[in-house]
């Protein structure tokens, strides 16, 4: 794969920056869905004009002992939808969003701000802008409605959020910043209204599972996605700060979702919105050592009629697709034959309509020469380290403990540096050291 995206910067570079497309065509006669390349203006007519494909039967087809041909879209780069948070104010709307990630090349190189009064707009773009953005002269009481979209280095557009919206309301002194309950408790006007500070989470998950949200890796609240996967999750009268959510859920089988982490910063006295949310998959294979040539199962749960790519890690890193059913559960059997012997793992992501999730926790398996059953989920894992109960230490708990980097501990989390740390009620050195031994990434 990384042959082949050097070839197609080699084309770049030779042909100009326009000469490489992976848009999809359309007009009233014709439609092409298939990734094309401009190599001068070849095959041309006085309705439409196809430069050249590079493409392949199926799957696998198109290879030499030198190199790959892995076209389609299934095997060009793609790039998550960003987690946007709107907190309303007075004349004025302020958007934060985590950062797009690119996989397999692609990179977001700068962020636009679609803004529309209608949902589904007609939208106008302001261009070239950071997190946190603040969309000004705004009329209160209206409801507007924004849509972050990532582009690439050449201004395309890969990776769009969800639609947010946020209704500015007018502080009573006239420049304070609002929330959605009213105006600041002081100033003209003759009383004072209640203020709430709070925080508004929306996104999917897995159909009737139960979703936990995390502030500083601890459990504020939980809820139970609907039968179409969504939820909703409010909290109310928190402290204006900057704070570390995290998010996950687990299947019907038990099984935990990766963690979701995110920076938010809440804003006293307004309610800040946070949407685009959507949980990557949960995944398991059916065997812990496959006999090569024998077929692998790889299941897990995602939102219903979800399109699964599932990547199983070898030489050349492997792309399958599979689909949710109506429960959101999907099944895939891999034929090994295409593996090396030894060690191997995949991991899945989901996209639905224009929402792309970020990937799963990996699942590891081996290829050898017997087939042994994977052992059921074990109730308990090793929490040595693990600072978000999801039987793993990675950066997200190195992200827990760098929070509390020489701070006061809370009441609720010094419990757990004691179980899972160095038992000296500080977060320092030694027990990022702990978690360094016993990290699995």
């Amino acid at each position: 794969m990384k042959k082949i995206v050097y070839l197609l910067f080699v084309f770049t570079l030779i042909f100009g920056a326009r000469s490489v497309y992976a848009d999809e065509y359309t007009s009233a006669g014709y439609k092409v869905l298939d990734p094309v390349m401009n190599a001068g203006g070849y095959g041309s007519s006085d309705s439409y004009k196809l430069f050249g494909v590079m493409s392949q039967i199926s799957i696998g087809t198109s290879t030499s002992l030198s190199f790959g041909n892995n076209a389609g879209f299934l095997y060009f780069p793609f790039a998550s939808s960003p987690v946007v948070s709107t907190t309303a104010g007075n004349g004025q709307a302020i958007l934060s969003w985590s950062p797009s990630t690119g996989y397999l090349g692609w990179t977001a190189s700068s962020y636009s701000i679609a803004q529309s009064t209608v949902t589904g707009g007609p939208y106008s773009y302001a261009n070239g802008l950071t997190s946190p953005a603040t969309r000004t002269s705004l009329s209160n009481g209206t409801v507007y409605y924004f849509v972050v979209v990532a582009k690439d280095a050449f201004g395309n557009a890969i990776a769009s959020s969800t639609e947010v919206s946020a209704t500015p309301v007018g502080g009573s002194g006239g420049n304070e910043t609002g929330g959605s309950t009213g105006g600041s408790s002081t100033g003209g006007g003759g009383g004072s209204s209640s203020v709430t500070t709070g925080a508004i989470f929306n996104g999917r998950a897995y159909p009737k599972t139960t979703v936990t949200l995390l502030k500083d890796a601890q459990v504020v609240a939980t809820t139970v996605a609907g039968a179409d996967a969504n939820f909703q999750i409010a909290l109310s009268d928190i402290t204006g700060g900057n704070y570390i959510f995290s998010l996950y859920s687990e299947d019907k089988n038990g099984n935990r979702s990766s963690s979701l982490t995110f920076p938010v910063s809440i804003t006293s006295g307004a309610t800040t919105k946070i949407g685009g949310i959507f949980l990557a998959p949960t995944i398991a294979v059916d065997k812990s050592e496959v006999k090569k040539g024998d077929n692998i199962a790889i299941f897990g749960q995602s939102a219903p009629m979800s399109d699964i790519v599932i990547s199983i890690n070898s030489d050349e890193e492997i792309f399958v697709k599979a689909a949710s059913d109506a429960t959101g559960v999907y099944l895939y059997n891999f034929d090994t034959a295409r593996l090396e012997m030894g060690d191997h793992n995949t991991r899945s992501k989901a996209a639905f309509k224009e929402e792309i999730s970020p990937f799963s926790k990996t699942a590891g398996f081996k290829v050898g020469t017997k087939n042994v059953l994977a052992l059921a989920r074990s109730a308990t894992c090793s929490k040595k380290g693990d600072l978000n109960d999801d039987c793993r230490v990675n950066l997200v708990d190195f992200s827990i403990a760098a929070f509390w980097y020489k701070k006061p501990l809370s009441a609720t989390f010094k419990p757990k540096e004691k179980d899972r740390l160095n038992i000296d009620g500080k977060i320092d050195l030694v027990d990022f050291s702990i978690m360094a031994y016993y990290w699995t990434g």
